[in-house]
């Protein structure tokens, strides 16, 4: 039972890790976490109390974005347009308005694949209505709860006022929660080219993103991105780039390194129960060997070689640890399937850890039944003959 305990806590904290780290990875998949963006390129700057950011370079301008997005050709990629339009619009349905201060962006028909938002309801933009410029809107929740009474059903095909400007709503967006402060919710999204027509300026900055299915792949795409960029922008080869490639993935990758840390930790904990079980086991193997001093020179007496009886009692000692281990084993998955059932993930077998396992038993009770087995073995037969 000691050796189950052991084994509980080594199995079952490496798979709830691993249960934990691989709904975060899908979530931060969903959130872009395989995701690069481009935009111009700035320098810190240091003042005396808080650190600055100067532009060094032009922005990325919109024959600019349209090229990249024509030209780069990264297998398994997948590149996204968008521009900022204002953080101060007020919506109007008839006669109900929001609040003066929701974020308007333009955006092509793959901004929704490469972006953290969902549609709950209606539909996305098609490529023909976002070269086009279609009066067409996708809103979020809070707008729903504003305009619409919370119904996003409703809301389809409905025309809304974007600072006086009529747009037919064809998509709703899924709640974002208060994980973003309602930031999310409070969204509207309109076509591209719209967006250019009536919020660009020659000088308007486009922000071009992109996914890779393949998360191996990033940097190759992001290797590619570089030259592909750095011909739209004609620079020559003496140049620096005049941009800067942002990857998405650092709090994954952070959160990666902190599992890590956590894992050795739980393999030390576990380690340290499990050294506590050998010592246990040890002190009643060589309990089992006073106890069955007489059988031993049974055994030897009718031929039974040192060997024979080493063998014999170190098999013992790794079953004893191995069905322990089983035990363990089971109940360490059992522990994962809790943990993926509490936060709604995914649940995957663990079988390094249970190979893992199953190599520490059997070390365990090579380890704790080898000095009883040695001690067993080396029993001369006529004193054991005589043992009680």
């Amino acid at each position: 039972m000691i050796i189950a305990v052991g084994i509980t806590c080594l199995v079952g904290i490496l798979t709830a890790i691993d249960t934990i780290l691989f709904s975060m990875s899908d979530n931060f998949n969903k959130l872009g976490a395989n995701a690069f963006n481009i935009r111009p390129k700035y320098e810190q700057l240091r003042g005396s109390r808080h650190g600055r950011r100067k532009k060094v370079s032009d922005n990325i301008f919109y024959d600019q974005a349209i090229a990249f997005k024509e030209q780069f050709q990264s297998s398994g990629s997948l590149v996204s347009i968008s521009t900022r339009c204002g953080g101060n619009n007020l919506i109007a349905f008839g006669k109900k308005e929001t609040n003066p201060s929701v974020m308007v962006d333009g955006v092509d028909e793959n901004y929704l694949s490469v972006s953290s938002f969902e549609l709950g309801e209606g539909r996305n933009f098609t490529k023909k209505e976002t070269n086009l410029g279609n009066h067409i809107a996708i809103i979020g929740k809070e707008i729903v709860d504003k305009l619409f009474l919370g119904n996003g059903a409703s809301a389809l095909q409905k025309s809304i006022k974007i600072n006086d400007r009529k747009y037919k709503v064809v998509g709703v967006l899924e709640s974002k929660g208060s994980t973003m402060n309602n930031g999310g919710d409070r969204r509207v999204f309109i076509p591209l080219s719209n967006a250019k027509r009536y919020y660009g300026t020659p000088e308007k900055h486009y922000t071009v993103t992109s996914t890779v299915i393949n998360p191996t792949m990033m940097n190759t795409a992001i290797s590619d991105a570089t030259g592909t960029m750095r011909n739209i922008r004609r620079l020559k080869a003496y140049e620096d780039n005049d941009f800067t490639i942002t990857k998405s993935d650092g709090i994954l990758s952070r959160l990666k390194e902190m599992t890590t840390e956590i894992r050795l930790s739980s393999i030390i904990i576990a380690l340290m129960t499990l050294l506590g079980a050998s010592i246990g086991l040890m002190n009643i193997m060589l309990v089992s060997v006073t106890e069955r001093t007489r059988e031993i020179g049974i055994r030897k007496a009718l031929g039974a070689p040192r060997k024979s009886i080493l063998f014999q009692f170190l098999t013992e000692a790794v079953v004893i640890c191995l069905l322990g281990g089983i035990l363990g084993i089971i109940l360490g998955i059992g522990i994962g399937y809790g943990v993926a059932a509490i936060i709604k993930g995914k649940f995957i077998i663990p079988l390094n850890w249970m190979i893992l396992g199953i190599i520490v038993c059997v070390v365990v009770g090579v380890l704790s039944g080898l000095y009883p087995a040695l001690k067993a073995s080396r029993l001369d037969p006529v004193e054991s003959l005589r043992y009680e």
